[in-house]
């Protein structure tokens, strides 16, 4: 791998760095933890497509959260384009929540 060859999984891990600090408002735990992120798909140009949902499709975030998660992943050095598609398909439910989450809200 030549100095110029991004390595893409290094890079999805740090993006999915950058997921774990933005959290849900109204639950006290990540986005990414909460399994609100469904996909993460880094190309060899740098470009990133995250596919995510909410935890409603009436959630009250349901304008800025996308926007956040968008910024915040654009900011990385190495990222050079940012596409986020939300979908409500499959609908979000608390399976999707990582055991962290889960001991973090008391379900476990």
């Amino acid at each position: 791998m030549s100095q110029d060859t991004i390595d893409t999984k290094e890079l999805g891990e740090k993006i999915v760095g950058v997921l774990k600090t933005i959290y849900d408002p109204e639950i006290p735990v990540d986005i990414y933890e909460l399994g609100l992120i469904y996909d993460v798909f880094v190309n060899e140009d740098q470009d990133v497509k995250i596919l995510m949902t909410l935890t409603s499709p009436n959630c009250p975030v349901a304008e800025s959260l996308p926007e956040e998660v968008r910024v915040k992943v654009k900011s990385l050095d190495l990222v050079n384009d940012v596409e986020l598609e939300l979908t409500f398909d499959p609908p979000w439910s608390q399976d999707l929540m990582s055991e962290e989450a889960k001991l973090e809200l008391g379900m476990l």
